[in-house]
């Protein structure tokens, strides 16, 4: 799942999952009993084989469904569990066994609380095989959980289609099953639909039976797979195809949207044939589709389901009247996620959520590495750092869990999909693949596909066969990282030229923000360490605590150099002196670790605060464009602490729009022929920044741009038009919105329309701001719209979005996904720096979640302590570099 990631108190039971101990052929089940783990469902009973039938009724928002489930009686028993939510049940039957029986109508009980369904029969079931045959009804719901609908416009008028999400534990709302990881199986689905639409599945279409206004669409068998990974559309859809090799892969967009799906389509087709050749294990699938669905969720752009991936239209379909740079490169690294848990993660799946991240994080690093592969130009090796930065700033914090972390209920699987689940996740593997090295790291990779498809894993499981062909143990290094929280911190001490090389000292602690007398964990870690005047790089591992490493050369040593290094490194002040000298010679991407390092550790309170601004004054005009983009983020933090304090924020805007105008007068408005791409996205950042800054000359422009827009078609060209409109919505008087709201109700084209509402959203004024929120709870926007228009206010204005939220909390919930509820209350909040804040989340907390289920809540409280601590201990530093002499 790309994210962007149902409630119930239900206590799992440790007991044998299993686990197959080698490759299992397509249609066999999973065999030997092998790794305890939780599960929320009896083991005496497991599911071969599912037979599906489903027929949709789209406009009731009900389908009726029958499903026939070959199973194993493994143990005698009276009963079966499986999972069910919101489902109704009008006949069950038994057959099958020793004896070859029909068994009575069981009496039939439902746990809403856990989600399950149990039939009881009058006489125990003795162990043997068995068909399982329910006739039941469901829900379609409005938001990404189970089967939904979702509502757009076209040049035909309102259109309704039809998708499935069931990622993590929603397939429970599609087909009573045995709705767990551990247990894959084949399935075989068939859908009924109207005449004239397309349905789509995993596998192709074996079988169409058309008749009477309907057609029934029978789907070839799947391979053994997890519950979660199965899939549906319905809809009036096009399909543009290409082949990779054997495979035949396919866009399904909305009928006429096909020619924005050419990039990505030729993208999938393009990462299929290195992923083949990366793991040595072909795709095993006849087809694989991405699935273009218009609206979005709060937490999730796209979907792995094995063969048919699902993608929200914004990360996949390029319109170039809107579409920028950035979400070009966005759409291929989204497909190279996606396609690479079609190995990790569809081929090979974590055997319970405990081990989430070896889908998630895997398939980050994956995308990241093989972007940077196959688009040099695009230089998205700098992206790893940021990726790195997300999970280091939410690592440091005491709400954190390892990235190996304990699941029980099926809320805390839901929350599992964070940035430790992902960056943390990608930021270890890239870590471990430079400490053992990028061959030998595949040749394990590859053995561990082979050795485990179509079955379960758990971590051990990778790090053994990473391990079999490195010759040196790295599963302790890798225990320290995935199965303890926290950030190591490398503090770079005394640094002293002795014969031509630098003598440094390194000591290692642990950086946390908000335990400062927290005692440090210990780690072995990889550090690699470079002169910045030239010479190889020198490799150690940081034991004990401490180390002492010979460097050649005299010049200023860069820590973390090539930041493949999960840690923050602190340099002592006379160490960063020489950094800073010398960071105009300092490589691109170390200068960008140096710089995000530098701030973080900043509001730490471990260095100076006004240390990046040392760094972003040292930062020559040609510096590579990322670099400037970096410190245009940067500027904009800094900005945000200073919300509420004009006159501070006045003092800090003059400086930061001083550096970066001088850039972006180099950068220009206007494209030019044959630019790279880097600077296309700097283009769009410094305009949002500067706008943001509330710089005079970038506002003035980007509303004569919006004026002349009807008259002039070069004034707001499609990669300058989400900036320029940005600008003129965060600036807008109430005439202006009133303009822009107009123009949302009037789009028909639904990427441009969802944008424009989000830009309502965006407005500085909080009068304004109320009249978003307001609209965001009518039908106007659309169903999954809705959510991110408050989200959107939240950036602003967190207090009142929260305070909205909380007052028409039914109306809310009913416009975000169920399992991504105690998460979204929490995000809106976590911008906020008033104290009260944290009162209302606790109270919204004890109202709502069970103590297991309020990590994200915990951390958005944990987020505001940590803003109110920067506002009133960093800043200072930063005033008194900003009032000091000019030198």
């Amino acid at each position: 799942m790309n994210h962007l990631p149902l409630s119930a108190n239900v206590i799992a039971l440790a007991v044998l999952v299993v686990l197959p101990t080698a490759a299992a052929p397509p249609g066999d089940p999973p065999s030997t009993p092998a790794v305890q783990v939780p599960t929320q469902l009896p083991r005496s009973v497991r599911p071969t084989h599912y037979d599906v039938a489903v027929t949709p009724d789209a406009q009731a928002l009900t389908f009726e469904g029958k499903v026939a489930i070959s199973i194993e009686v493994l143990e005698a028993t009276p009963s079966i569990t499986l999972s069910a939510i919101d489902l109704t049940f009008a006949e069950v039957r038994l057959s099958g066994g020793p004896r070859e029986r029909m068994f009575g109508a069981p009496r039939i009980a439902i746990d809403a609380a856990a989600q399950s369904a149990t039939f009881t029969f009058e006489e125990p079931i003795k162990p043997g095989a068995y068909l399982l045959a329910i006739d039941y009804a469901g829900k379609i719901g409005t938001q990404a959980v189970g089967l939904f609908a979702l509502d757009y416009d076209s040049p035909e008028g309102r259109k309704r289609a039809l998708y499935t999400q069931f990622e993590n534990s929603d397939a429970r709302r599609f087909i009573p099953s045995w709705d767990e990881p551990a247990y894959r199986t084949t399935f075989a689905l068939e859908v009924t639909v109207p005449a004239g639409q397309m349905a789509v599945s995993n596998m192709p279409v074996a079988r169409t039976d058309p008749g009477h206004g309907r057609s029934r669409v029978r789907f070839a068998p799947s391979p053994p797979m997890s519950t979660y990974l199965l899939f549906l559309a319905v809809g009036e859809f096009d399909r543009a195809t290409t082949r990779a090799g054997e495979t035949e892969i396919g866009v399904v967009t909305k009928k006429g949207a096909t020619d924005q799906a050419a990039f990505a389509l030729a993208s999938s087709a393009t990462v299929l044939r290195e992923y083949n050749d990366y793991f040595a294990t072909a795709y095993p699938l006849p087809k694989l589709d991405n699935i273009a669905a218009p609206g979005r969720s709060q937490f999730f752009g796209a979907m792995e389901n094995w063969g048919a991936i699902f993608t929200f239209e914004h990360a996949l379909l390029i319109d170039p009247s809107i579409s920028t740079e950035a979400d070009r490169q966005g759409i291929f690294e989204t497909a190279a996620h996606e396609i690479s848990h079609q190995w990790f993660g569809d081929l090979v799946t974590m055997a319970w959520w405990d081990d989430l991240w070896l889908n998630e994080g895997f398939a980050s690093w994956m995308a990241g590495r093989t972007t940077e592969k196959l688009h040099p130009e695009w230089n998205t090796a700098l992206g790893a750092v940021k990726d790195r930065d997300t999970a280091l700033e939410r690592d440091a914090l005491a709400t954190t869990h390892p990235v190996v972390q304990h699941v029980e209920t099926v809320e805390q699987a839901s929350q599992a999909f964070d940035a430790i689940t992902y960056e943390k996740g990608e930021a270890v593997i890239r870590m471990l693949e430079g400490y053992v090295g990028a061959e030998a790291w595949r040749a394990g990779v590859r053995r561990y596909i082979q050795r485990h498809a179509y079955g379960n894993t758990v971590s051990d499981d990778l790090w053994r066969d990473i391990e079999a062909g490195v010759g040196r143990p790295i599963t302790e290094i890798a225990h320290e990282f995935t199965l303890q929280p926290g950030v190591p911190l490398i503090t770079v001490g005394e640094v002293a030229c002795r014969g031509g090389s630098s003598q440094v000292s390194l000591t290692q602690g642990e950086l946390s923000r908000d335990q400062p007398d927290k005692k440090p964990l210990a780690w072995q870690v990889p550090v690699i360490l470079k002169s910045v005047g030239g010479g190889e790089p020198v490799r150690t591992v940081v034991v004990g605590g401490q180390a002492a490493v010979r460097v050649p050369g005299c010049d200023a040593v860069v820590v973390n150099a090539g930041q493949s290094g999960y840690y923050r490194t602190l340099y002592t002040a006379p160490q960063f002196a020489r950094i800073a000298a010398r960071f105009s010679a300092i490589s691109p991407i170390d200068q960008l670790g140096i710089l995000i390092d530098s701030w973080a550790l900043g509001r730490a309170g471990r260095q100076p605060g006004s240390d990046v601004l040392t760094l972003a004054q040292a930062a020559a005009p040609d510096a590579d464009p990322q670099i400037w983009g970096e410190i245009a983020a940067v500027f904009a933090g800094v900005d945000d602490y200073h919300r509420g304090d004009p006159a501070r924020r006045a003092a800090f805007r003059k400086f930061a729009t001083a550096r970066l105008a001088p850039v972006f007068a180099g950068v220009g408005w206007n494209p030019r022929p044959d630019e790279p791409p880097t600077i296309a996205i700097l283009r769009n950042t410094l305009i949002d920044t500067l706008g943001g800054l509330d710089d005079p000359a970038v506002i003035e422009e980007a509303r004569r741009r919006y004026a002349a827009r009807a008259a002039d078609p070069t004034a707001m060209p499609g990669p300058l038009r989400k900036s320029i409109l940005g600008v003129v919505a965060a600036h807008a008087d109430a005439a202006t919105w009133d303009e822009l709201h107009e123009a949302a109700r009037a789009e028909k084209t639904p990427l441009v329309k969802d944008h424009l509402y989000f830009l309502l959203a965006s407005t500085e004024d909080q009068a304004l701001a109320r009249r978003a929120l307001d609209l965001a709870l009518t039908p106007e926007p659309g169903a999954t719209t809705s959510a991110g228009m408050i989200a959107g206010v939240a950036e602003e204005h967190p207090d009142l979005a929260f305070d909205f939220a909380i007052a028409h909390m039914a109306a809310v919930e009913q416009r975000v996904d169920a399992s991504s509820r105690s998460r979204y209350y929490a995000t809106l909040a976590t911008r906020s720096a008033d104290p009260a804040m944290i009162d209302k989340l606790k109270a919204y907390a004890a109202a709502n979640l069970e103590e297991t289920s309020r990590r994200d809540t915990d951390t958005a409280a944990a987020s505001i302590r940590d803003r109110i601590r920067v506002r009133g201990q960093v800043l200072p530093a930063i005033d008194a570099w900003l009032a000091r002499p000019p030198t």
